[in-house]
Parts: C-alpha cells; structure tokens; sequence
C-alpha cells in the first residue's frame, strides 16, 4: 500500500484501522505511532504522551529552536536525543488555552491531538504566520475557506509533518507548487525528539539551540524567527 492510500484509508475510515496495524504503519511511513492513532480515531496511550511541563518554558524552547537553520537543527536533533529518558515525573496533563473547548469536527479533533501530542498548547507554538483566532478556529471546527491550503502549509512543519501528508489527513489536494509558510517539517523533528523530556531538560535544550542559532537577545522586544523554509533541502 502506498503512503497517500494508507493516510487516506486511516483518515476516512470510521475506525480507521486496529491500534496494533496503525503502529505498524507508523514505522513504515516514519511517522510518530502516536499521530497515526490520532488519525485513525483511536486513544494514544499515556507512555506516547509528554510528561506534564510548564507551559512557560516549553513555549521558549519552540521559540529558541525555531531560530535555528537547518545545519543547526540537526544539531540540535542530536543534542535532544542525547539527554537521558527516564520515567515521567509528572503525569500528561492535556495542554489548554483560552477560549478552549472541544474540537466540532473530525479534522479540528486531529489537529488538537497532533498538537497535544508534542505538548503544545496553542501559545506555545512557535510564530507561523497565523493569529491566536486563526488557530483556535482550526482547532475547533477548521470549516472550508480559502485559506485553508495557507493554514495547513503553516502548520504541518511544527508538527513535524510533510505537506502532502497533512493535505491527505485534511481532505485537501496538495498542490504541486505549495510549500511550508514560515517552518518545514524538520523543526518539527526536533520537537518529535523532545516529546518524552522534562521541563529541565527542555531548559537545557532551549539553552543549546540558543548556542547553535547565536541569536542575540533584544530585551523585552525579542523579534520572532521567520523561519528557514526555503531552505529546506527537501524541497530543491
């Protein structure tokens, strides 16, 4: 079965496919098993989930990461593999925000739980382009408009996934000339990496991708990172 059949089937499928079949199909797509549960309708078990995290600091880890380029993310990717995993501290507590409530339609429900499954709430995410109102409607119903195609090129890099990949969970055509907004889905590797970390080694780790990007603070006025997309090596 081919990558676009396999989404498909899993995306439009009432059960999509058996918890055991989608885990496998995570290893042969590379994607993470806890996504491809997501997308086939079925519960992530607590040990895929992030451990409980302050909101805080994990909004300036995705801040710092995404002021790498792409030589810098790989090292950071390594320097995330690297720090030791151990048992969760704190338990998962699923990530909220203002104006939350629950997702309307299947898709939005997808997209919360992608999020969810890195440990992002809506205000930890890196900048993308889009407004906190844009996002919380993606999140709630994601109803057709125009913009959808803009949406989900901005946000499939944070979570680490490919454009034709989302375009498929979403329904959507992917067109052929499309590409990610502000991040490709290599930042969004590194957060894959850091999803079993605690909140000190995700201290630890915003300090190291700080190391690697030498961004230079600003004070209070801190401008955001317009990300390296069009640098992506996969899309020359």
């Amino acid at each position: 079965m081919d990558r676009t059949t396999a989404l498909r089937r899993l995306a439009t499928t009432a059960t999509g496919a058996a918890p055991q079949r989608a885990a496998e199909l995570a290893v042969e797509l590379g994607i993470p098993a806890a996504d491809l549960l997501v997308v086939a309708g079925h519960p992530v078990p607590a040990e895929l989930l992030p451990p409980g995290r302050d909101a805080e600091v994990m909004r300036r880890f995705a801040y710092a990461a995404s002021h790498c380029d792409h030589a810098r993310l790989a090292e950071l990717r390594s320097f995330v593999v690297s720090l030791p995993r151990t048992a969760a501290a704190e338990p998962f507590v699923r990530p909220t925000w203002p104006g939350y409530r629950p997702a309307e339609t299947r898709i939005a429900a997808v997209l919360r739980d992608l999020l969810r499954n890195r440990g992002f709430g809506l205000r930890e995410l890196p900048f993308l382009g889009l407004s906190f109102s844009t996002l919380l409607g993606m999140v709630r119903r994601f109803d057709p408009s125009p913009y959808r195609w803009q949406q989900l090129s901005a946000l499939a890099g944070p979570l680490g996934w490919r454009l034709p990949d989302l375009f498929e969970v979403a329904g959507e055509p992917c067109p052929p000339d499309i590409r990610p907004m502000v991040h490709c889905h290599h930042l969004g590797r590194v957060f894959e990496a850091a999803v079993p970390l605690s909140t000190a080694q995700l201290v630890e780790a915003a300090a190291e991708a700080d190391r690697l990007s030498a961004r230079e603070e600003h004070g209070a006025w801190q401008p955001v990172s317009q990300g390296f997309a069009e640098e992506c090596p996969d899309l020359r």
